[in-house]
């Protein structure tokens, strides 16, 4: 049986980071992330509460964020969540390159008052979208709550990821939906993390993800 054997390095990971622009008739989008930030966030999706749950990503996941879109708004919200999703996913795929060193699986359980989730992600190639969430209300804000599954659906296709998402309680949306971006942003920091033990090497028995 061959065995995965990590190459000892003491250098320090260099900061992954990448630029992303996405042009359409619907949106046009620029997205910046730098995987080892410290959770700076600029953030201009024309959605003021689709930025709150944006912030909460880097704030929480420590990745630094540069959003700007501008959308066709005057029709919904659609094109501009789902695009972002999108971009967003095409950028931290690029970041993150060959996956060699990362946690790879990483996991979290988030409460606010009443509410709790779990999200579960893995960076394993294949993308996969699992969601069990039931909002209270249609709209948070400005923000259509059915499009908070379009946004993932984007991210997950085009990060190359597998994750799932259950709001476990909650009564009020704002509560619920907050508890999914912050158990998210939670669940990318562990699996992003460099393994000291697995420093050089794949996290994958296939040598490839």
């Amino acid at each position: 049986m061959n065995h995965l054997v990590p190459t000892p390095s003491s250098a320090t990971p260099l900061h992954r980071t990448a630029e992303v622009a996405r042009n359409t008739a619907e949106t046009r989008i620029q997205v910046r992330v730098d995987l080892d930030g410290t959770g700076q966030a600029r953030l201009n999706s024309g959605i003021g509460f689709l930025d709150h749950m944006l912030d909460q990503i880097a704030r929480h996941g420590l990745i630094d964020l540069d959003i700007e879109c501008a959308g066709d708004l005057h029709i919904d919200g659609h094109h501009t969540v789902e695009d972002i999703g999108i971009t967003m996913g095409q950028a931290f795929a690029k970041a993150i390159g060959d996956k060699k060193g990362i946690r790879r699986y990483g996991h979290a359980y988030v409460p606010l008052d009443e509410a709790l989730s779990r999200v579960v992600i893995d960076f394993s190639g294949r993308p996969g979208l699992h969601m069990d969430v039931t909002f209270t209300a249609g709209s948070i804000g400005q923000l259509d709550t059915q499009l908070v599954y379009e946004f993932f659906q984007g991210f997950v296709n085009h990060a190359g990821v597998t994750l799932h998402i259950d709001n476990l309680k909650g009564f009020n949306a704002h509560h619920q939906c907050e508890t999914i971006f912050k158990a998210f942003a939670r669940a990318l920091r562990f699996a992003l993390e460099h393994d000291p033990r697995m420093a050089g090497v794949i996290p994958s028995t296939k040598g490839s993800l």
